[in-house]
């Protein structure tokens, strides 16, 4: 590993958005392949990830190396357009948290552990409406739409979405998978979701057995 990726790595590490950004940057600029300098950061994510899943690390943790290597990131995937390359990934998932709902604990837990697996994550964020959710599966086109919802007063809307994706003919070319405080696996049955688990760790672990990749 050259010296430029090892201070890149040193600045995830560090939740340094700002060095890590300039240092993929540099990285590049020495010739670097940019899919080589998106592993290294995939391979910290996912060490940090493992180390929260063990309790030796914490959410702060997460989020702060999730915040930095997406920045870093949005480089590298420039870099890889413009080179006509593709990172490899498990699969694609679009994620947010439905409309009237601001709580993005759980659904950046999951989008951080499940990019630290090897998806390739579109957070949409909060409060998010059905047309938002829908412009983003027309133009990403992903395996998996995955939705959060604390609130019980907000947790219809995640049905309410599912049948917006029948109605434009969506339904049957992704799989749905909804979580939050608010959501249980009755009613996840019940609005027609594919899957639903309690916490970020077992949502993952959802994910990848639905993309074929289960342990």
């Amino acid at each position: 590993m050259s010296e430029t990726l090892i201070k890149f790595r040193e600045a995830i590490l560090a939740y340094d958005a700002k060095a890590a950004t300039e240092l993929a940057a540099k990285a590049i600029g020495e010739g670097e392949d940019p899919l080589n300098i998106a592993d290294v950061g995939i391979e910290v994510l996912k060490q940090i990830g493992d180390s929260f899943g063990r309790g030796d690390a914490w959410l702060p943790d997460l989020i702060g190396a999730s915040d930095t290597i997406t920045k870093a990131m949005s480089l590298i995937e420039t870099e890889l357009k413009l080179r006509g390359k593709k990172r490899r990934t498990l699969g694609t998932i679009v994620i947010g948290t439905v409309y009237g709902d601001i709580h993005n604990i759980g659904k950046d837990m999951l989008a951080t552990l499940a990019a630290a697996e090897g998806f390739e994550v579109v957070d949409l964020g909060v409060d998010v409406k059905r047309e938002t959710f829908m412009g983003a599966i027309r133009e990403h086109e992903p395996d998996i739409l995955a939705m959060s919802a604390l609130l019980t007063t907000t947790a219809p809307e995640q049905g309410k979405v599912i049948r917006m994706l029948k109605d434009e003919g969506f339904r049957d070319k992704l799989k749905v998978v909804v979580g939050g405080g608010a959501i249980t696996s009755e009613f996840a049955r019940s609005i027609g979701a594919d899957g639903y688990e309690p916490t970020a760790p077992m949502g993952v672990k959802l994910l990848k057995s639905i993309m074929g990749k289960g342990e």
